[in-house]
């Protein structure tokens, strides 16, 4: 159907073209009906030049969603077997951290030798992790794979935006980022059940080795047409990006380790204090200038996404524990609500790629952190026992969409302000950005919940305090968008 709109209107342009250019001998080229097809499908993510791209980038987002809602849901069969229960989180902070580095040394590696190379690389690494995790005989085994994981899966969406920059128009963009949007939405479908039931009949083990072939099949499609967009620029990564990926890894996992330590307040605090210390300045050389000032253009930009994650997350990660601990129920509903909000993410980031053509990326931003505000607070309403549970699946749904209406636009400004030859910088910076708010928001509320236990509040009160701060950082959010920009370039490029 929107093909056949799309040719209408391509069709009546090329009828108003054909009366002005009559007698100019162009007649029979502009109402040929073969070029007005290959106009329509030159505005296509499957024109013939970027399909086995698009195949091979959905792909492998699908997997690497696959992977990350499959561990958590085999987690509990692995440390049955492996134990060392005191290593149980650092399975997924271990991820988080390793893919900080690769982040960075990606984006730089792509703007400095083309996206072929840190593609590959970080497919290598990410295999590598999967074989690494899957004969991991002790659980330290595994915690070190899902660092050789993560530094293959930090790579992975640094070269993906980029090569959304190069190789798709602005026009065809904001369909790119919805469909990557829906390539989590089987993942979240299906992940968890068949991850568990592999665990449950066979062994978690070929969780892990069972994707290493659709691995292979992504990387010979994707790379394959990566190889087109060639070297783009001359730009010297040096060792100092490298070492401050390092830094920031290494500081950050500090952060993360402070705000676990709930039982001693004052290790939790040195140990935070250090890794600020150690990581802000580092930080500060790997994003645009003024990022954390949220100077207007692309530093508001990358700073608005690490905003948008840590509000959503810092949420998300205690929605079930919401379910289960204050009103006594499975983690059925728990699941139903992360359902209905990875569903409304995708309905949401389809509806930006309508609009966003009419409406503008900085509205959308706008609405959809509103919505996540809505949500939050639809959700904060079941720490009433009393409450409809009901109100946890509409609530968070509704946290989903405004997640799904502000994702995208954000990236899809990061590369409209990215100077031509570093989008992998750019996106590096932002998905660094990305990282950090997903981490630090669950970090935060689960430091807000561990000092509620360690001094006796009601599980109830805790909760509010995570829902709290995850709510504050959503009106923050709000608050910065009208710093962002609303055309093409118009300041803030990253240097």
């Amino acid at each position: 159907m929107r093909l056949r709109a799309r040719t209408r209107r391509l069709g009546s342009t090329i009828s108003q073209t054909s009366e002005v250019t009559s007698g100019s001998g162009d007649d029979e080229l502009v109402n040929d009906p073969t070029v007005l097809v290959e106009s329509v499908l030159a505005e296509s993510v499957w024109a013939p030049d970027r399909r086995s791209l698009t195949v091979g980038l959905v792909l492998t987002i699908t997997l690497v969603g696959f992977e990350s809602l499959a561990v958590a849901t085999i987690l509990p069969s692995i440390e049955r077997e492996l134990g060392d229960l005191h290593l149980y989180g650092w399975v997924f902070s271990a991820y988080f951290l390793g893919s900080l580095p690769g982040i960075v040394i990606a984006g730089r590696f792509t703007d400095r030798f083309g996206p072929v190379r840190p593609f590959a690389m970080g497919l290598a690494l990410f295999s590598i992790g999967l074989v690494m995790g899957g004969l991991a005989p002790s659980m330290p085994a595994l915690v070190l794979a899902r660092v050789v994981q993560g530094i293959g899966s930090g790579a992975i969406p640094a070269v993906v935006y980029a090569s959304i920059g190069r190789s798709y128009t602005e026009a065809v963009r904001p369909r790119m980022f919805a469909i990557l949007s829906s390539a989590w939405v089987l993942p979240s479908l299906i992940g968890p059940v068949l991850s568990g039931t592999i665990a449950d009949r066979w062994s978690w083990r070929w969780v892990f080795l069972g994707l290493l072939p659709l691995v292979a099949l992504s990387g010979l499609l994707t790379l394959r047409s990566l190889r087109s967009l060639g070297r783009p620029s001359t730009h010297d990564i040096g060792p100092i990006a490298i070492w401050a990926a390092v830094q920031v890894t290494f500081g950050a996992g500090l952060v993360l380790s402070g705000l676990s330590a709930g039982s001693s307040p004052l290790i939790a605090l040195s140990l935070v204090a250090g890794g600020v210390l150690i990581g802000m300045r580092p930080l500060q050389s790997l994003v645009p200038p003024g990022t954390l000032r949220a100077r207007p253009g692309l530093p508001a930009t990358i700073l608005s996404r690490a905003v948008l994650t840590y509000s959503f997350f810092a949420a998300d990660a205690y929605v079930p524990l919401s379910v289960t601990s204050i009103h006594g129920t499975s983690a059925t509903t728990a699941g139903l609500a992360l359902t209905a909000s990875g569903l409304l993410w995708a309905i949401g980031s389809w509806i930006q790629e309508r609009k966003v053509t009419t409406w503008g990326p900085r509205t959308l931003v706008r609405a959809g952190f509103a919505l996540i505000l809505l949500g939050i607070t639809l959700v904060s309403i079941v720490l009433n026992p009393s409450a409809p549970l009901s109100l946890v699946v509409v609530g968070w749904g509704v946290a989903g969409l405004g997640m799904g209406l502000a994702y995208a636009p954000i990236s899809l400004l990061v590369l409209e302000q990215a100077e031509p030859g570093r989008e992998g910088s750019a996106s590096s910076s932002m998905q660094l950005a990305d990282v950090l708010g997903v981490a630090l928001g669950a970090g935060g509320g689960g430091a807000l919940i561990a000092l509620g236990d360690a001094l006796q509040w009601t599980s109830r009160t805790g909760l509010a305090g995570a829902f709290l701060q995850a709510g504050l950082m959503a009106i923050l959010g709000f608050s910065l968008t009208w710093r962002l920009p609303t055309s093409r370039r118009s300041e803030g490029s990253l240097a």
